[in-house]
Parts: structure tokens; C-alpha cells; sequence
């Protein structure tokens, strides 16, 4: 099992940032991807950005340029830099962690942070 713990959610004007983080631990691995996804009310989930062990990255059409992704190998650790929030960035922020193993690929979910942009 691997645990999630996020940080980082609350309130912020339009136009503000907010930085949040999600640290991995338990049963992780050494080949692994780690992302950010989000859902509104009323809307589905949706990937935000996402960085793997190797350092690809990839990000939403609606956040390239504002947001950016990066991890930390070391601390099982991966962080999200919002800037020039909108209110339509406001959503419940789940981090995802994913286990390549031999056995397979194991999937786990924080417990979610709120954003909220609004003036």
C-alpha cells in the first residue's frame, strides 16, 4: 500500500497562486508516475499534469503556461505550482500516485484539497 498526503489547498483571488504538495509513502517504487487531477461540481474527473519517475511531464491544455509540475525522487514527493488561478481552476485536487512493478501497476489516490478562486 502507499499512502498520499496533500497540502497546500484553500482560497486565493483570481489572478493568485497556490502551491501544493502530496508526499508518498508506504510500498513505493523506484519506477513510478505521480500526477495531479481535479474535479468540479458537476464535472468529471480530469488530469492536471503529471510527472514520472523518468521526468516526463504533461499538462492539461487549460493549465500549460500557469501551472507547472515537478518532483522530488528522493522524498516520494511531487508538488504543484498554480499561478494566474482562474475560478474555473476551482476543484477538489487529488494526487495520484502509480506503482510500475513486475506484478503490474498499482494505483492509489490522495484524499483530495480544495482550491477555491474567488475574489
Amino acid at each position: 500500500q502507499v499512502q498520499l498526503v496533500e497540502s497546500g489547498g484553500g482560497l486565493v483571488q483570481p489572478g493568485g497562486s497556490l502551491r501544493l504538495s502530496c508526499a508518498a509513502s508506504g510500498s513505493t517504487s523506484v519506477r513510478n508516475a505521480m500526477a495531479w487531477h481535479r474535479q468540479a461540481p458537476g464535472k468529471q474527473r480530469e488530469l492536471v499534469a503529471a510527472v514520472t519517475s523518468g521526468g516526463n511531464i504533461r499538462y492539461a491544455d487549460s493549465v500549460k503556461g500557469r501551472f507547472t509540475i515537478s518532483g522530488d525522487n528522493a522524498k516520494n514527493t511531487v508538488y504543484l505550482q498554480m499561478n494566474r488561478l482562474k475560478p474555473e481552476d476551482t476543484a477538489v485536487y487529488y494526487c495520484n500516485y502509480r506503482s510500475f512493478r513486475l506484478s503490474g501497476t498499482y494505483e492509489y489516490w490522495g484524499q483530495g484539497t480544495q482550491v477555491t478562486v474567488s475574489s
